[in-house]
């Protein structure tokens, strides 16, 4: 059998699964509403949680650099690919995170492979949420170290686990600081309560928890007033640009300088989205009453569509999961909300369990009140069509 016969089987067994995926075309900038593919539709699938990725004086901060800098960073930040906006951008990261020093990645997800793969070394243990991302659960397996599941934030079950490994040489616990299917969030504070007890190292990605939770935005560290030995987070969900980053201690981000792979041998994010990302972290900061509107109008989604009988998963974050359950029914209901001009794709496995497919929907502070009533009354009237509600 030729490859392409063998793939196209493959392929037609995922699309008989109602998992087969597709790209849709964006044809304006990012905000509430937007082109898709000829038509404006209302959009609740974006992280863009602080509507900054269409921020003015970010285009403006990017566009006075990108004539300064030109387009590409032109190499990895070990060579060639390191300007004073990166270091402008790692200080300003460590001063919101309250870290001593940070170091840009050219993503989250290579900043947590990164971080997982050379930290941990052979005789050292990882323990791993059950719904920790996917970018972790990659990291884990490019290391050395041993990985052990607990069940998702059940701190009985984490606690056992850390008993069971006190014969590894060292222990990381590592987890989502809000997790991105789901919407919980870690209890940090019970976590770093049992690695003191248990004499392990906590690493957190906080990639969709920075700029949202917090008084300041700073993320579950705030959230929860503890300061873990690893933050991980993304520049592509709150801070509206693009890029990954650590923060912690001058060794920690000396030692990552040094041996993590995926910062060794990437190029280097543009030094424009640099300049960009530093002048989102000031709105951030600035950003509390933006803040309490999201978490208001992530209320008012969440009461309504739980009154209405849905299933809803998460905690107070933007990220509200509605479990609608079979593949193809979540496809139906994905459908038909864009046929309402609502863009909400359905999430299906592997990305979520079996039988847990799912609208995510994700709450912006663009997001109007007429938009969050379209929202709900679309819904509503789909909910029935399906016989998902009464």
């Amino acid at each position: 059998m030729e490859l392409n016969e063998w793939l196209g089987n493959r392929l037609e067994e995922t699309k008989a699964s109602s998992l087969y995926r597709k790209l849709r075309t964006m044809n304006t900038a990012p905000c509430s509403e937007r082109v898709i593919e000829g038509k404006r539709q209302l959009v609740f699938s974006s992280n863009d949680y602080l509507g900054l990725a269409n921020e003015q004086c970010l285009v403006y901060a990017a566009e006075t650099i990108l004539h300064e800098f030109g387009v590409g960073s032109s190499g990895s930040r070990l060579t060639t690919g390191h300007t004073k906006w990166h270091l402008k951008l790692e200080e300003r990261i460590a001063n919101f995170k309250q870290t001593e020093a940070s170091l840009l990645f050219s993503n989250g997800y290579l900043a947590n492979m990164g971080v997982l793969s050379s930290l941990p070394e052979r005789g050292d243990v990882i323990l791993s949420d059950q719904l920790n991302h996917a970018s972790i659960i990659d990291g884990c397996r490019l290391s050395k170290a041993d990985t052990v599941v607990y069940d998702h934030i059940n701190m009985h079950h984490l606690e056992q686990r850390l008993q069971e490994t006190q014969s590894y040489e060292r222990r990381f616990i590592v987890t989502d600081g809000v997790f991105s299917m789901d919407g919980t969030i870690a209890p940090l504070d019970q976590i770093m309560s049992l690695a003191k007890r248990y004499q392990a190292f906590v690493i957190v990605d906080d990639a969709h928890a920075t700029g949202v939770l917090g008084e300041s935005g700073r993320g579950t560290s705030e959230f929860f007033d503890v300061q873990p030995d690893v933050m991980i987070g993304t520049l592509s969900k709150a801070v509206g640009t693009e890029g990954g980053f650590v923060a912690g201690s001058n060794v920690l981000i000396d030692f990552l300088l040094n041996h993590a792979r995926t910062f060794i041998f990437q190029t280097s994010i543009p030094p424009a989205i640099c300049a960009a990302s530093y002048a989102a972290f000031e709105l951030i900061e600035q950003g509390q009453e933006k803040r309490q509107q999201l978490l208001a109008k992530i209320m008012d989604i969440k009461t309504g569509l739980e009154e209405m009988g849905f299933v809803v998963k998460g905690d107070h974050t933007p990220i509200i999961p509605v479990i609608i359950g079979e593949n193809d029914v979540a496809l139906a209901f994905a459908k038909k909300l864009t046929e309402k001009g609502i863009y909400a794709p359905a999430i299906r496995p592997p990305t979520v369990p079996p039988g847990e497919s799912r609208i995510r929907l994700t709450v912006t502070a663009d997001h109007t009140d007429p938009n969050i009533q379209a929202l709900l009354q679309a819904f509503q009237v789909i909910g029935k069509e399906l016989g998902i509600i009464q």
